[in-house]
């Protein structure tokens, strides 16, 4: 795939430290916009499709479902960009549509897993936020150095619950602040590097909003176990152009 998926862009040390400091890194408005329309037909597709399999579903196994969206897990710029933050030992680990319609509840807070134990082995997860997101219409809410206590069990079914519970009398690890949710809004295009245990959940979609397109695409430094994984036997096999090295799990 050689049609560009990023408009010009800086990922460098400063941003670097920025994405290492806080947990996340946005790049508004990153996506072209070929990419963009590209995506929403891809994530349409995966949308309509039944969830006959539940052990195989579209939504979860997206890259298995659509060409396009198989194409870029070995994006010449995505594998920049994800080499930029994990180095160049890394290996595809899933791509998942978040789609949200219009009346979608949202997401709980919560963090995932990978190597709590090890900090010299990264989990970064890649959101595509196709036509963006208002804080309070599906926006995504974030807690700045929570990924810092590399706590794969926060848990938290609202941000009350979240700030009295988790998060009561906890600091940022680096800066000493005390932690705060932050809600996000973000434009057309936009890209959103996280670090797998940072604390984050998402704001309910108000009735009548259109589809929220989004897919995430997880990448990783090899070394232990991952329960995210979803990665079928087949696929894993599969002969993907640039893809070579990237699909094992070790």
């Amino acid at each position: 795939m050689t049609e560009r998926l990023f408009k010009p862009y800086q990922f460098a040390a400063e941003e670097k430290i920025g994405l290492d400091r806080d947990g996340h890194f946005v790049l508004p408005g990153l996506l072209t916009e070929e990419a963009c329309e590209q995506l929403i037909e891809a994530l349409s597709q995966i949308q309509a499709m039944p969830r006959a399999d539940e052990e195989y579903l579209p939504s979860r196994f997206s890259a298995e479902y659509n060409a396009y969206l198989e194409g870029l897990i070995a994006h010449p710029q995505m594998l920049e960009l994800v080499r930029n933050v994990l180095g160049e030992q890394i290996r595809y680990d899933h791509c998942v549509a978040l789609n949200r319609a219009g009346g979608n509840g949202g997401s709980a807070w919560h963090s995932h897993e990978y190597a709590d134990d090890d900090p010299s082995l990264g989990f970064l997860r890649v959101f595509f936020y196709v036509n963006g997101f208002q804080a309070d219409d599906g926006g995504l809410k974030v807690v700045c150095g929570s990924h810092l206590y590399r706590d794969a069990g926060i848990r938290a079914e609202s941000d009350a619950e979240l700030i009295e519970g988790w998060m009561a009398g906890k600091v940022h690890p680096q800066t000493g602040v005390g932690l705060a949710i932050e809600e996000l809004s973000v434009p057309r295009g936009t890209v959103v590097l996280m670090w797998t245990h940072a604390a984050h959940g998402v704001n309910a979609r108000k009735e009548g909003s259109d589809m929220r397109w989004c897919v995430v695409y997880a990448y990783r430094n090899p070394g232990r176990e991952s329960r995210a994984r979803w990665l079928s036997e087949e696929f894993e096999k599969k002969h993907i152009e640039g893809a070579e090295g990237l699909m094992s799990l070790y």
